[in-house]
């Protein structure tokens, strides 16, 4: 069988301390000047974290890229082929572009476009084998799950959540808890897995936002849960969906690893979605979460405003560390949300305070929607079958 990811060193040896997987390669690549995906994020979350003396150094992995025959675990040999030849000569031919999707406004020819994303599958499957034993892998360049086996979608060329998945099973793990509260719904992931009665899927995700897929009535084969969320949904909408079927179906479930997507394109500054969570509300799943698996793997995933990206992924790592956050950040960590910069289409010079000096938002509580109401109700009825 071949390697899932080169292994430059050993890392599989025990270690209790959760691991950081992160890459210098995101630092200084962009989905281009106008793209949502032009601005840092994985950079920023790392740059903050070891601002805040957060990050141990036996902690942190420089992630592998992941080899080719290992992506076709999921992906088409003739996909993985026709990304890597739209990355060497940077353009895409006619065929590429209608049957695979590359080359379009949405998933753009741009410099390391098979590079970058083989490097956030390669932390996926590092993580996967990692957590052969009990542990949790922070791997914030993931979540990108709207990738296809032959063809990218939604900014998303690879799917490294479902290679995680994979990886974990590889490793051991028999049922595996796929928790996405992405503002999109998780079309990638719910393709791959939704007919495995062994792989749970739960998605939060603003109802009629592209990919306009996660319907409510949506079962799969018993294993799927969607949570459709109105256009204003707040932090209370998102702590009843939380307390009356995220928590309720994990304890169900039971799974042996629980693979958390925390896209931050839910929160209010977001432009990519309606929906009005503070990160706090993102935090409190995590928290709750933690004690439901022996092993965690946290993934990023959407996030398109770079200071509520690097402070929500920022805040998942102190949190998996058991790390006060701080009501105002130390000076080395306002210093590198100072420098973050957002030009473009929206373009922010002078950003809120708070965004420099903090990491945790004010709560954004309210009047729970009926729509919400109405999807726990739902969900809690279809949970009563499986006790």
């Amino acid at each position: 069988m071949h390697p899932v990811v080169p292994h430059p060193h050993d890392v599989r040896k025990t270690q209790t301390l959760p691991w950081f997987i992160g890459s210098e390669i995101y630092r200084h690549s962009s989905y281009g000047p106008f793209h949502p995906l032009r601005v840092p994020r994985v950079s920023t979350v790392m740059d903050l974290c070891r601002a805040m003396g957060w990050i141990a150094p036996e902690q942190y992995l420089n992630s592998p890229r992941a080899k080719p025959a290992a992506l076709m675990s999921y992906h088409t040999p003739e996909y993985v082929a026709a990304l890597q030849r739209a990355e060497a000569t940077q353009t895409v031919s006619d065929t590429d572009r209608t049957r695979h999707g590359l080359g379009t406004s949405n998933n753009p020819v741009f410099k390391e476009m098979y590079r970058r994303p083989a490097t956030s599958a390669g932390a996926a499957m590092l993580a996967g084998e990692l957590l052969r034993r009990p542990g949790t892998v922070f791997t914030p360049a993931g979540g990108t799950h709207h990738g296809f086996p032959d063809r990218a979608g939604g900014f998303c060329y690879l799917n490294d959540p479902v290679l995680g998945i994979q990886s974990l099973r590889r490793n051991g793990a028999a049922r595996i808890a796929y928790l996405d509260i992405d503002a999109h719904h998780c079309d990638g992931v719910d393709h791959a897995f939704r007919d495995d009665p062994d792989t749970l899927l739960i998605s939060t995700h603003e109802a009629g936002r592209w990919p306009r897929t996660g319907p409510l009535d949506d079962a799969g084969a018993g294993n799927v849960l969607n949570v459709p969320l109105p256009s204003g949904a707040h932090d209370d909408d998102m702590a009843l969906v939380r307390d009356r079927v995220i928590l309720p179906a994990l304890a169900l479930f039971r799974p042996d690893a629980i693979v958390l997507q925390c896209g931050a394109d839910a929160v209010t500054e977001d432009p990519q979605s309606r929906l009005c969570l503070s990160n706090n509300a993102h935090w409190a799943i995590l928290r709750a979460i933690r004690p439901l698996a022996p092993r965690l793997m946290v993934l990023g995933g959407g996030g398109y405003n770079p200071w509520s990206v690097g402070r929500l992924w920022s805040g998942n790592w102190a949190i998996l560390n058991d790390h006060p956050i701080p009501d105002i950040l130390p000076d080395p960590a306002q210093k590198v949300l100072a420098a973050l910069r957002w030009d473009g289409q929206r373009r922010i010079t002078v950003p809120p305070p708070h965004w420099i000096t903090t990491l945790r938002d004010a709560p954004r509580p309210g009047a729970i929607h009926d729509a919400v109401r109405h999807a726990c109700d739902t969900l809690s009825a279809r949970l009563l079958s499986w006790t």
